[in-house]
């Protein structure tokens, strides 16, 4: 069982590595802030849950606290993503080839 739980640690772990690196070079590679912030928000959070799964199978971690991590990884990368992104139009950031943009005359301050 525990060559079992050490293939498994080892899978994800190399999974978990490889989502990594593509979100860096996504970071690298994209040219403007909001392609980036989808880059690194959505491979980097499935990495480090890829991870923390390995953590859970190889170490005494207990897999509830695990999961309670992964849970709480899923909820708060898209939504960390998504103020920056909110944040970086409301700074006028500009978009790179942009073929359309749906918050255009959105930007007005409430009152």
């Amino acid at each position: 069982m525990q060559t079992l739980f050490e293939a498994i640690a080892i899978l994800t772990v190399i999974g978990g590595t490889a989502f990594s690196i593509i979100g860096v070079l996504g970071l690298v590679r994209l040219p403007d802030v909001y392609t980036r912030l989808h880059a690194t928000g959505k491979v980097g959070v499935f990495g480090v849950v890829l991870l923390l799964i390995a953590a859970v199978f190889i170490t005494p971690l207990s897999v509830g606290k695990g999961l309670v991590l992964i849970a709480l990884l899923l909820i708060g990368g898209p939504v960390t993503a998504h103020a920056l992104a909110s944040a970086a139009y409301r700074l006028g950031l500009p978009l790179k080839r942009a073929i359309r943009n749906d918050l255009a005359g959105q930007n007005k301050p409430r009152s």
